[in-house]
């Protein structure tokens, strides 16, 4: 449901000195919530933002737009140029369920020979150094999923 709440509210929201029926819609982000036009129940990790691995360090922006960009509008791509965040970028796509879908689909993908490694962002856990171990399994998960030696 959800719909005939919201409309209900916002009635009641009008009698009683116009204070606009219960909180502001979060749009993406709230985990776990049903979001926007298609009601799908998202996994809480999920994002609009998606951090990417293994890119080629040569890949271009306009080949970045090309790839995400069958998946849903784009806001943004970051691509990082430092030492440290070389053949990473961020993007962040309009609407949750793209960056789902593009997730969902261009984990794997190859680009120039490498696979591509596609997270969710989170914040908490960008903070933390990725220790090298998990960043191992993560690629020996891929490796078992596609069969790839």
């Amino acid at each position: 449901g959800g719909m005939g709440g919201g409309m209900g509210g916002g009635m009641m929201g009008g009698m009683m000195g116009g204070k606009g029926g219960g909180a502001p819609d979060m749009g993406a982000g709230g985990g776990g919530l049903t979001y926007g036009r298609r009601n799908v129940r998202l996994p809480p990790e999920v994002n609009r933002i998606l951090y990417v691995r293994n890119l080629p360090y040569k890949i271009s922006a306009d080949e970045l737009y090309d790839i995400f960009g069958k998946y849903g509008s784009l806001r943004q791509i970051r691509r990082g140029n430092g030492p440290e965040t070389r053949g990473t970028c961020f993007v962040v796509y309009d609407d949750i369920y793209d960056a789902k879908n593009a997730m969902d689909h261009l984990s794997g993908f190859n680009v120039a020979g490498r696979y591509l490694v596609l997270l969710y962002y989170n914040p908490t856990k960008m903070q933390q150094k990725v220790d090298a171990r998990s960043k191992r399994e993560d690629i020996d998960r891929l490796k078992k999923k596609y069969g790839v030696e």
